[in-house]
């Protein structure tokens, strides 16, 4: 694990009381709406392609390119949401992290509306690809919002709050799809309603925005310094704000003289340790198999020999352990340090797909095969999930938003989001066929680089939990670009006077 030193005078000491106000919570539980609208847009192809009637409708149960349309529409939904990621950067930077929410959650809006009326298998096709970037966006977006309005100490849990929320949405989409298969409408089109649900969260979120607040260090970034001041005293303790007020400022008037191109990403040595650090964890999170798991989770039951009913049931299963663990992950994710979390959870999650390799390969799904076999390896599928969800999903978002300075934040987000959809159109693309051709061999396409990019996080990512996000750069020796230590006393003191002046108001 990388060494931590942050030097005396880059440090600020902050309140050691509860840090945030109620209303903080409340602000993040309803931007959860957003996260929950992306978990199940997401999700929600995987029980639609174990719909009889979805296959029916688009022939996709007879057609001889049924498996490449199949490849395609996942394929699609992540070639838009690598164009969706650079809007994180491009309109959260220029418009406002909240603008970075509003446009993603209408495209979102109307492409599950448009999807839920497909009349065609292109049309479905097309708005796939549309539904895949105002995901994907949301999916950036939304932590980094969330990072920039959470107080250090507890940063880590408010932000996991975006996975939990994720979560939920897979959830909800599993079971909503499970649901629909049992009912037999006479227009036999129960695979619609399932596709129109995604439009509910993102429509609740988009009725709270008006009354949710900007980031403080975006409004701080454009010169909005009494805006700015509003926001952090309602969402934190008094000296809190003070203090975040301070450092926020103090930073951001570094952070104006420093380069913030693309291309010092790669030039200057302290960021381009952030983008390898970036790019690993993108590729790396993703070589668990994760999205082919869920995104495929029917198609892998079926392999096990389960009829479609079962299939759908189990993957319900599979995204509530999600979730469940995905909630107990708040208790652990502030108490460990980064690259344990990262580093520990991807080896432990890797070493049930290799049980679960070894379990398909001794029993594979013939008739008159040991039960107790396919039993063993439907476990391993559901521990994968536990592990992943408890130790690395929520971890990710976290760090992605962390390692990066204030005036880079979305940038980075946009270089995670990117390299995911990247690394998942080709997984996505080859998973139908390689189960298809080369069965449980196909896991150890993760299983190996996975291992390796374990033992590399343990090593090189340095842990940046319980650290104000002014301070983590001097991690990445960049300890000359952070401001020095100031007395805010004077500050803290009319701030105080402020917060009591609002509550007698």
């Amino acid at each position: 694990m990388a060494e931590k030193s942050i030097p005396a005078d880059v440090h600020v000491e902050h309140v050691h009381k509860r840090q945030f106000k109620h209303y903080n919570i409340m602000v993040i539980a309803a931007m959860c709406f957003a996260s929950m609208g992306m978990g199940y847009s997401a999700s929600i192809i995987g029980t639609t392609l174990a719909q009889p009637s979805f296959l029916a409708y688009f022939h996709l149960d007879t057609r001889p390119d049924a498996l490449s349309l199949i490849s395609t529409m996942n394929g699609l939904f992540q070639a838009g949401a690598f164009f969706g990621s650079f809007g994180i950067n491009v309109v959260g930077d220029r418009f406002g992290r909240k603008m970075s929410i509003i446009i993603p959650s209408l495209l979102v809006l109307v492409s599950g509306a448009c999807l839920a009326g497909s009349v065609n298998v292109g049309m479905f096709i097309a708005f796939r690809f549309f539904s895949g970037m105002g995901s994907w966006w949301l999916l950036g977006s939304v932590p980094v919002w969330m990072s920039e309005v959470a107080p250090p100490k507890n940063r880590g849990v408010l932000v996991d709050c975006h996975s939990a929320a994720l979560l939920f949405g897979y959830c909800a989409a599993s079971w909503v799809g499970a649901g629909f298969y049992f009912y037999h409408p006479a227009a036999n089109n129960q695979w619609r309603a399932p596709l129109g649900f995604q439009c509910l969260p993102v429509f609740i979120v988009l009725c709270f925005m008006h009354w949710l607040p900007e980031s403080p260090r975006w409004l701080l970034q454009n010169d909005r310094t009494e805006e700015a001041e509003r926001v952090l005293l309602k969402l934190h303790d008094s000296d809190e704000a003070a203090l975040e007020l301070q450092q926020i400022r103090n930073q951001i008037a570094v952070d104006n003289t420093l380069e913030n191109s693309w291309m010092s990403l790669v030039t200057k040595r302290s960021y381009r340790k952030r983008t390898f650090i970036t790019l690993g964890l993108s590729v790396g999170i993703q070589m668990t198999g994760v999205l082919v798991i869920n995104n495929y989770g029917p198609t892998i039951y079926a392999s096990l020999g389960l009829s479609t009913s079962q299939q759908l049931l189990y993957q319900g299963g599979f995204n509530t352990l999600g979730f469940g663990c995905g909630i107990l992950a708040l208790l652990v994710v502030d108490r460990f340090s980064r690259p344990m979390l990262i580093a520990g959870g991807t080896a432990i999650v890797l070493a049930t797909l290799v049980a679960e390799a070894a379990l398909v390969a001794s029993y594979p799904p013939v008739p008159g095969q040991s039960q107790a076999g396919l039993k063993a390896a439907l476990a391993m599928i559901y521990l994968y999930i536990v592990f992943a969800e408890f130790l690395l999903d929520g971890t990710q978002y976290i760090y992605f938003s962390e390692v990066w300075p204030n005036h880079l934040r979305a940038k980075g987000m946009t270089i995670a989001m990117a390299t995911i959809a990247l690394v998942n159109i080709m997984w996505l693309q080859a998973a139908p066929a390689a189960f298809a051709n080369i069965g449980w061999k196909f896991y150890l396409c993760f299983i190996i680089p996975g291992y390796i990019f374990a033992v590399c996080a343990w090593l090189f990512f340095p842990d940046t939990r319980h650290l104000a996000l002014e301070e983590i750069a001097a991690i990445f020796g960049d300890a000359d670009e952070i401001y020095h230590v100031q007395d805010v006393t004077k500050l803290s003191l009319e701030m105080n006077g402020k917060s009591e002046h609002q509550e007698d108001v």
